[in-house]
Order: structure tokens, then sequence, then C-alpha cells
């Protein structure tokens, strides 16, 4: 039995590759396979209701388990984990950039990979932890089959966390993900409780200290958007908005690979080096080429590297109250137009929402697009009840005058596979006119139903581009989509 604290990134890439399954890229990125699943597992996610618990937002997101379960697997965890595994790594690092709110987490794992994903995805520590806020026991080698079932409700897998002792177990799954998503779980539980705003959102800056903020689902463009060349990122996922402005809970970035290349997204491409973690990609030759357009064996695949790899970040990754908020979409039904600019009341509407489409290809059984509402953008990660998010950041709209926009990056022209999906470098201009103000001084007009304010005109971006109903050919049909999704925001909202 052996305990490696706080290992080198040389000897996480040595212990990795001692698995032949595992790889160096072209470029010194180490690939790695996470088995049977390659995305998160919500249904087995589970955690304890207790006294400090029992008011949180139960149902299909937040499933109980009892103490006496988790504690019972937990055990099994640790005994595996310090006894009987052959070696066992440990890596202290903080969650969020802001001393007033950092957390120290503590991870033990018994794979090497896990342990440099969550070097690169965490804060370094530059000590060793005497305490810490939260630990994950993560022995997702293991399946729960293997143990006495104890709770017939669970399956091979178990993900589950305990928000009063803090501590969170994993068997069954080794997918990365995990992890980073049980540590946002955390602080949307614990910001919550003090009065600050938890959020799924990308976030950068300008060199004027003029911050936007990026919500949106996977495959919305989030962390694409942000990997602005122009602006400096404070990070492409996760953050809480204080009183004092706005931290990144993270120290790197966990981007979506499919697609990649170097023109459209560079600052993202040149960020897979060595240090990186690349996962579940195919390589296309000896030399460890990677080929992104590759989805054999899935089109979750990842690369996670530390923030200060893409050149023009922030580090401390801390940014000002935003100017701007932008909320993102993909709307497969070609219904909503590239760029409106909400109210209030609009905004915590959307927010609440949390609209975009899930495509085919992204799951077994999705052969046509399929309109998906999460919560806040991201109600897999959420602990109580949506509205308890919606009015604190009406609170802060209010308070710091910031303005919303509603961005598809979805389908223009027709739905999904008749339209076509609006080119990056058109929600790319729309953007560049939001942050450097020209948005503002232009003339709208209503979207029908939805009530929203559309631009007339953005940056030479044609008017049937702008107004989604003059993009369609049959604009009888288009009122049909437009009925139809704006039936589901009602169903969804009520």
């Amino acid at each position: 039995m052996k305990i490696i604290l706080n290992p080198t990134t040389e000897y996480l890439y040595k212990k990795t590759l001692e698995n032949k399954e595992n790889s160096v890229s072209s470029t010194g990125a180490l690939i790695v396979k996470s088995g049977e699943y390659t995305g998160r597992c919500p249904k087995d996610k589970r955690i304890i209701m207790d006294s400090n618990t029992k008011n949180i937002w139960w149902g299909d997101i937040n499933i109980p388990i009892t103490k006496f379960v988790f504690d019972y697997y937990s055990k099994i965890a640790k005994d595996y984990l310090f006894i009987q595994n052959e070696e066992t790594y440990i890596i202290d690092c903080y969650s969020g950039w802001d001393y007033k709110y950092r957390l120290k987490i503590r991870t033990v794992c018994t794979n090497p990979y896990h342990a440099l994903f969550i070097k690169n995805m965490l804060i370094p520590a530059d000590i060793e932890f005497d305490t810490y806020d939260f630990c994950i026991y993560n022995v997702g080698n293991l399946k729960l089959n293997n143990y006495d079932n104890i709770d017939k409700t669970l399956s091979d897998k178990l993900v589950a966390l305990d928000l009063t002792e803090n501590e969170m177990i994993i068997f069954g799954t080794e997918y990365a993900g995990e992890m980073k998503k049980g540590i946002l779980t955390l602080m949307m539980y614990k910001m919550l409780n003090l009065n600050t705003l938890p959020l799924h959102s990308s976030a950068n800056m300008d060199n004027h200290g003029n911050t936007s903020l990026f919500f949106g689902l996977s495959g919305t463009g989030k962390t694409t958007l942000s990997a602005d060349i122009n602006r400096r990122l404070i990070g492409d996922d996760e953050h809480v908005w204080t009183d004092d402005g706005v931290f990144n809970i993270e120290g790197g970035c966990y981007a979506k690979c499919i697609g990649l290349n170097k023109e459209n997204e560079p600052e993202i491409f040149n960020a897979i080096k060595y240090g990186s973690l690349l996962e579940n990609v195919v390589v296309k030759d000896k030399n460890g080429t990677v080929d992104y357009n590759d989805t054999s064996i899935t089109v979750n695949t990842r690369c996670a590297y530390p923030l200060n790899y893409i050149s023009n970040s922030i580090i401390p990754a801390i940014g000002n109250h935003p100017k701007n908020i932008i909320l993102l979409t993909c709307d497969a039904f070609g219904v909503l137009p590239p760029v409106s600019r909400l109210n209030n009341s609009q905004a915590v509407y959307f927010f609440i929402s949390g609209y975009t489409s899930k495509m085919p290809g992204t799951e077994i059984g999705i052969l046509k697009p399929e309109a998906v509402f999460s919560a806040c953008f991201g109600a897999a990660f959420l602990i109580w009840q949506p509205e308890k998010y919606g009015k604190l950041l009406m609170e802060k709209l209010i308070k710091h005058n910031t303005n919303v926009w509603l961005i598809n990056t979805g389908w223009i022209g027709g739905t999904y596979p008749d339209g076509k999906r609006i080119p990056l470098k058109y929600t790319r201009r729309i953007i560049n006119s939001i942050n450097n103000g020209n948005l503002l001084n232009v003339k709208y007009e209503k979207m029908s139903l939805f009530n929203i304010d559309v631009p007339q005109e953005c940056d030479d971006i044609p008017k049937s581009v702008l107004n989604p109903r003059e993009g369609w050919t049959d604009k009888k049909q288009y009122d049909i989509e437009l009925n139809n999704l704006y039936n589901k925001f009602n169903i969804n909202f009520n």
C-alpha cells in the first residue's frame, strides 16, 4: 500500500501510461479513456437527506440517500483507498479564487489520470492541508454491485454527496467530469447560503475591466465564445457573483473537443499540450495526431487543461460586476433570433427556463431535435429551488444595471436539418457588438409571442439572419414552429 501526496505531473504521466490503452498526443497532451461511461450518470447521483438538506430541491435532480447507506459505501471506499489499493493518490487544491469564499478540497483516488484531472481543474495549493473543507473519495474502478445491495434503487454506480459531513464518494464510473460537477454542486449549496450567486457560466473581461458572463448548456458555445483572443478569460464554466464582483470556482478548463480546429478556436487548440488531459479522443496516426471529428468513442470528447494555458487568462481569476450577461441557446427549431435584448423580468424567465435543444446523436435514441429545459442553465447541479437563484439574479441585475442578451447559436432559415446553423463568424460579430456597446444604440422590433426586442441591424449581418421569420421560405411553417416552442416554454415554466 502506497500513498502518493500531491504527485507531479511528470509522475502522473508515467503512471497513466503504464496502462497501454493510454498514450500521448502529437502536441504532448495525455490521452486517456474513461471506460464504459463517457459522460455523467445523473440517475446515479444521490444526496444525504438530513436536517440541513431536508428543504432543498428534491426530485429527479436531487435524489435522497440515507446516511446509513452513504456511510456503508463510504467505509468500503476508504478501506480500499487506504488499505487494499496498491497505490493511492491524494491531491490538495482550492475551489474558488476569492480568498473570502475559497474552499480547501482534498481528492483521494486510485486512477492517476483522475489525479491529473483534478490538479488541472482546481486551483493548486502550495501546501499540504492539515484540514480541509470537502473530500472526494473516488473509487470509480469499483462496481457497486460487487458489494451487498442495501439500497435497491442503486445500480452499479453511485455518485453521492454528504453536504453536512462534506464528503463525496464515486463508484462504478471513471468519467472524470463527475468530480468537477460534484464541486459545482457543493458550491451551488454553500454559496447561496452566503447570499452569493453560484452560476454555471463562463466569463471574460476586456482591458477596461468590463466583464461579460455567458450562460449555456453543453453544446451552446459557452467555452468557445468566452475564449476570445481580444478579451481576457476569467473562466469557462463555473463562477460565483458576490458583492465584490465575479470569481472563478475552478483553476482550469474542460473544453469539448468535437470539431475542434485551430482556425475557429485557436486559444483552446493551443492549450492542448504537455500537462493537458484529452479524454476519449481518437488518434489517426502513429505520431498521436488527434482526429477531433472522430466521435466513434463519444461525441463528448474533452480536454482538461490549467487556466493559465489560455494565453490571455486572468490570474487570479476574478472580475468586476458583469456589464453584460449572455444567455446562450442552441435552438434547433430555427425559431429564436441570433440575438435579442431582454428586460430584467425576461432575463430571469429565460434564466430559470434554461432552454436549448438536444441534438440527434448526443444520446442513444435521439433521432430528431428535442427541446430541453435545464433550470438556471444547470439544473443537474442545483441544490436549492430554481426560483431562489432567479430571485438573487434579479436583485443583482437591478443593483448593477447589467444588460442581458439572448443568443441563439443554433439553426436559422428552417429547422434541423433543413435550415443551417448560424455561422460562428456571425455569432462572434454579435458578441463583439454587445461588448463594445454598439447594440445599445440601434432600433429594435418586438418578436411575436415572446415579446423580446430584436435588433434591426448589427454589424452588416443580413436582415434575413437577424429576423428569423424573414429567413424562412415557408413563413406559415415558421409560425407553427414558433407557437410550438412558445407552448413548450409555458408548459415547462408552469
